[in-house]
Formats: structure tokens, sequence, C-alpha cells
């Protein structure tokens, strides 16, 4: 099980530095669904790249890898008005309804897989 949850940390961490990467490579696509109740979009997709990069790196490491773990559960539900925006608002970027509409547990998915790692570590899960 060890060789999985640590498979499975590191593709999470991939992922979340990917995201963050593509804030600063693809800025247009993240202020497009940013809700316009919500100020300064260009400085927010900037901070929230940042964070994304910083906690999928400080999940690697171990010292730091709980704390990253709460961090990127607080960052996905900062981010959710953004999906829930999209999806009232589809024709922001083209896709299915069906997409539109998955793209919301998706989130509850990822926040989930964010959980796992911010759980205090039982003895069962620790190598022998």
């Amino acid at each position: 099980m060890t060789k999985i949850n640590t498979i499975s940390k590191f593709v999470l961490a991939i992922f979340l530095i990917g995201a963050g990467i593509s804030h600063f490579v693809n800025p247009a696509f993240f202020l497009k669904i940013m809700p316009p109740y919500l100020p300064l979009h260009k400085e927010l997709v900037l901070v929230s790249g940042i964070f994304e990069v910083l906690l999928g790196v400080l999940l690697l490491v171990p010292a730091y890898s709980r704390w990253a773990a709460w961090g990127i559960v607080a960052l996905l539900i900062a981010v959710f008005p953004a999906n829930l925006y999209v999806f009232q608002h589809q024709e922001l970027i083209p896709a299915s309804p069906l997409v539109h509409l998955l793209r919301l547990p998706l989130q509850g998915v990822f926040i989930l897989w964010a959980y796992w790692y911010a759980r205090p570590v039982n003895i069962a899960d620790k190598p022998e």
C-alpha cells in the first residue's frame, strides 16, 4: 500500500504543479473563468498559480506534506466558485453540458484525494 500511496501523492503533486504553471503560461484561460464578483482577477490567477506550485512541491516534502495537503484542500475549496461559474456560463469553455456538470463533483474527488494526505498517519499506514 505504501508504494501506491507514494505514487498517488506524486501524481497529485505533479497535477498541482502543472496546473499552477499553466496559470502563468495561459493566464487568459483562468481570467475568463473568474466570477465577476471577485476583485483583482489577474492577481488572483497569479496567486492561485503560485500556491498550486508551492503546495504541489511541499506535498512531496515529508516534513510539510500534511500541511501542504491541508493547503490543497483549502485552495480547491477556494477555487470552486470558478468551477461553479463555468457551469453556469458554459459558453466560456466549449464542452458538452455533461463535461461541465462532471467538473463539479470532480473537484470533490480532488479535495478527498488531498485530504487523504492531510489526515494523521495511522500505525497501520506506516511501512514496516
